[in-house]
């Protein structure tokens, strides 16, 4: 279920949700899902679509998403953040489909009582997604070619 204004999925859940989306990320909706009155602290990651990967000029990105797998890890990954860290709302948004640069890739936004926290989550987010998740990268080059490659995890 998407939200008719923002263009984000609404949560389905009262802790939060991950979600694959088709269409541009929106970084106000994601956070307006995550504000709670016993949060005061809220972290959010956004991963953009850059110019440039390992000496090769990038002119756009291709996320190919197996969405069935894609969202119950993801849920999962959200659940375990829970369990790790003292927060009380966690979301997450991965784009799929064909990208322009500066374009967000994906979202991943966290809220709790203290920073500490929040900022603890978010990075374990960012990271077990980009390690687990069924999510491919198809760069394409300035110079005409296209190379799927491996995201970067767990640095």
């Amino acid at each position: 279920m998407t939200h008719p204004e923002l263009n984000t999925p609404t949560p389905p859940s009262s802790t939060g949700y991950f979600a694959i989306s088709s269409e541009s990320l929106n970084r106000k909706a994601l956070r307006a899902s995550l504000q709670d009155v016993s949060s005061g602290a809220f972290v959010l990651f956004e991963g953009w679509v850059r110019d440039h990967n390992e000496g090769r000029k990038v002119l756009q990105l291709e996320y190919e998403v197996y969405e069935p797998l894609a969202i119950t890890e993801g849920n999962l990954i959200l659940q375990e953040a829970r369990e790790r860290f003292a927060i009380s709302l966690a979301a997450a948004v991965h784009r799929q489909g064909l990208l322009k640069l500066t374009e967000p890739a994906v979202l991943v936004g966290v809220s709790a009582a203290h920073r500490g926290a929040a900022f603890d989550a978010c990075r374990y987010i960012i990271d077990d997604v980009k390690a687990r998740l069924p999510i491919w990268k198809r760069e394409h080059y300035a110079d005409g070619t296209t190379e799927w490659v491996n995201c970067k995890v767990k640095d």
